[in-house]
């Protein structure tokens, strides 16, 4: 597992294509929080509220560009044969890929704890609540694993990174937000908006980036996770 995931990590950093990725989400988040209208040093509030709000429709377009070369790459390649003839299992494969994505997206997150400090720093009187920092965060790491165990699936299906590029950032939007805004139908206000909301990621990943850990959020994202992972091992299963 651990040599696939090295492999994973030694081809996205072997172009500038992977940071170049990681750049441009650092960039924009940069520019969102201290530079354009509105942002944190001119609302005068010691907070990165507006940070975990942003980070993922950034991660919608960021995880997609981390996956997408994961298997469509080995089957365009013709490389796939080959590592199914290596002595790992299916299920060894895909925890290899998604854990070499999902190391990449991390590296990518890391830098992010300079926000924090900085706005501490910056802070006159009380700075950010460190508690709901953390939960926030903690809550980003789930949305960034689920996010990712997407992208792995999705690029399991087809032989074209491009194609798996496009319908990842496709189905990250649908998945995070979409059931968010099919319940502010008026045709679901009865209280079926509620249970709508519910199904979708966006208001699981709200309810934790409060700094409240809710078991039933993280199930949800575990369930999510390991739905997709078990949907991988069987399409690569089919394939072999």
């Amino acid at each position: 597992m651990w040599s696939v995931c090295k492999k994973e990590l030694r081809q996205f950093f072997s172009s500038l294509t992977g940071y170049i990725a990681i750049a441009v989400f650092l960039l924009v988040n940069g520019l969102v929080l201290f530079v354009f209208k509105n942002n944190i040093l001119e609302n005068g509030y010691a907070t990165l509220d507006d940070f975990f709000r942003l980070a993922p429709w950034i991660l919608i377009f960021l995880i997609p560009a981390i996956t997408m070369r994961a298997f469509a790459d080995e089957y365009r390649g013709g490389t796939f044969e080959v590592l199914r003839t290596r002595p790992l299992t299916a299920w060894q494969i895909v925890s290899g890929k998604f854990w070499g994505s999902f190391l990449v997206a991390l590296i990518a997150l890391l830098p992010t704890l300079v926000y924090y400090v900085t706005i501490n720093q910056l802070a006159a009187t009380t700075g950010i609540d460190a508690g709901a920092a953390a939960g926030a965060y903690l809550g980003l790491l789930f949305l960034t694993a689920v996010f990712t165990s997407i992208g792995i699936y999705i690029s399991s299906t087809t032989p074209n990174a491009v194609v798996a590029f496009i319908i990842t950032a496709l189905a990250l939007a649908l998945l995070y937000y979409g059931f968010t805004a099919i319940s502010q139908l008026a045709f679901f206000q009865s209280g079926l908006d509620y249970f709508i909301e519910l199904i979708g990621i966006e208001s699981h990943y709200r309810s934790i980036s409060r700094g409240v850990v809710d078991t039933r959020d993280v199930v949800y994202f575990l369930s999510l996770l390991l739905f997709f992972l078990l949907l991988t091992q069987q399409t690569i299963q089919k394939r072999a």
